[in-house]
């Protein structure tokens, strides 16, 4: 990725600020006459402590749709339901960049991840006490902000003591770690959703509060299995991390499987944000038209179509996927069955990257994501229909099986626009490229969040689907008009 200078060519032919020569050299130094093991594979040392973060990160995954169900249960509407799906960026994104900051001051990582794991219990904690819908909007932002201290940090220590070249599989295992942890979440969520209705006949209110204490004791666990499994302290500086990460390229215009897992994690949007310019620990970071000018200056104008086509879409998305727990409750569904259509949705998408990484090698893969594309652009606003006129239990399965396609459409669209940005991408700005992709990805999906609530809060559900079905298509044809660029020889 991108260094905080152009002062200098690094050995790559990317450029490195004084600050990063310094901190080079004196790694260099360190390397040299202190720990001789600094740079040595330590691939044998104990990954004990992911299991801490990934028990940390189910809890986060259950409440990520058990957070505005409840919210829901208090009296939510759409644009609220939308509002809180929408604070994962507005809250994490500037808590990932203030955390980063200390951490870069204090040049301490450890406590940074025992601090996320300790206050989001103490966030789970505080849930149940909440009456209003508002203090529930509020308690999840303060969720993803504390959540947010660990992303600077996690993708440094996972790589502490491994070869450059090992980084992309070390990347992968942590996004393993918390994918699956997600998904586990998710599940548990699902599972007790039905369990504490039918065997213990506790109403939905109190089975999600009780939830939520499971939750902060889960994560409190979390806490303790960091402590006692953590590595030795980081040697890593950040802007080497950062030296080296430019380097690493994706394996046949992919990435690993696992780092789909969770496609906008915050980890990966700091980098990018990092990457544009807003994290700068010397006060000179850049304005919004300094940041347009230098991605004019670095990126092709193909490459910078395809960017403006997927954050549309990716709007898109996310105006569909905010409203809808508000959508699927008012339609009658119960806890459980909304956790249930939302499992085969991440369900069918982990079962469909292998396929679709084979489709993409084979064939071309911006019209293989132009079909997945246009596919929920028509899928969106049938959700609305079918999920309204057909009765359960028919109306479940239609729309189960409607939501375990889009869940597949995922996986395509995922794994080819990651090959189509390094494509368009020059080798010097590849990483970047990536990494900005990431963010405006995120940060345009939060728009898309409190777009969709309040057109469904305002008008109905299906405008608000039939909206998000439109953005859909309009990134498409955006990301249409760079696709010469990508199948020209």
């Amino acid at each position: 990725m991108s260094a905080h200078g152009t002062d200098g060519p690094d050995r790559d032919g990317a450029t490195e600020s004084p600050g990063d020569a310094v901190t080079r050299d004196r790694d260099s130094e360190s390397n040299a006459d202190g720990d001789p093991n600094a740079d040595r594979d330590r691939s044998g040392r104990p990954d004990g402590w992911l299991y801490g973060w990934a028990l940390g990160y189910a809890a986060v995954g259950a409440a990520s749709l058990l957070v505005p169900l409840y919210a829901i249960d208090l009296g939510a509407g759409a644009l609220v339901v939308s509002l809180i799906a929408a604070t994962a960026a507005f809250a994490g994104v500037p808590g990932a960049i203030i955390w980063g900051r200390l951490v870069t001051r204090t040049r301490r990582r450890r406590p940074f991840i025992l601090v996320a794991l300790g206050l989001a219990a103490g966030v789970f904690l505080s849930l149940p006490f909440l009456a209003s819908p508002w203090t529930v909007l509020l308690a999840n932002a303060a969720l993803w902000f504390v959540v947010a201290a660990a992303a600077p940090v996690l993708n440094v220590v996972v790589v502490e003591g491994y070869e450059p070249s090992e980084w992309t599989q070390r990347f992968g295992l942590l996004n393993h770690y918390q994918g699956y942890g997600w998904l586990v979440g998710l599940v548990a969520g699902g599972v007790w959703s039905s369990v504490a209705a039918d065997r213990f006949a506790l109403p939905p209110l109190a089975a999600k509060r009780l939830f939520f204490v499971l939750g902060a004791v889960v994560t409190l666990g979390g806490v303790a299995v960091v402590l006692l499994r953590y590595p030795e302290p980081s040697k890593i500086s950040d802007q080497r991390f950062r030296r080296l990460s430019r380097r690493l390229r994706p394996i046949g215009g992919t990435t690993t499987r696992a780092t789909w897992a969770v496609p906008f994690g915050l980890g990966r949007i700091l980098w990018g944000l990092r990457d544009l310019g807003f994290e700068r620990t010397n006060g000179r970071g850049r304005t919004a038209r300094g940041t347009l000018s230098r991605l004019r200056s670095r990126f092709s104008g193909a490459l910078l179509r395809y960017l403006l086509g997927a954050t549309v879409f990716f709007a898109g998305f996310s105006a569909f996927f905010g409203p809808l727990p508000a959508y699927l409750v008012d339609a009658g569904y119960a806890t459980d069955e909304v956790f249930g259509l939302f499992i085969l949705s991440a369900a069918a998408s982990a079962a469909a990257y292998a396929a679709a990484g084979t489709a993409a090698a084979k064939h071309e893969p911006f019209r293989l994501q132009a079909g997945a594309l246009l596919f929920r652009a028509g899928a969106f606003p049938v959700v609305a229909v079918v999920g309204a006129a057909v009765a359960p239990p028919v109306g479940l399965i239609v729309v189960g099986a409607l939501f375990l396609a889009i869940g597949g459409s995922w996986a395509v669209i995922a794994v080819t626009a990651t090959g189509l940005v390094s494509r368009l991408a020059s080798d010097s700005v590849r990483a970047e490229a990536l990494g900005v992709y990431t963010a405006a990805g995120s940060l345009g999906g939060g728009a898309g969040s409190v777009l969709g609530g309040a057109i469904a809060d305002g008008v109905g559900y299906l405008p608000a689907f039939v909206v998000a079905g439109g953005f859909v298509a309009v990134g498409l044809l955006v990301a249409a008009s760079a696709s010469r660029a990508v199948t020209s020889p």
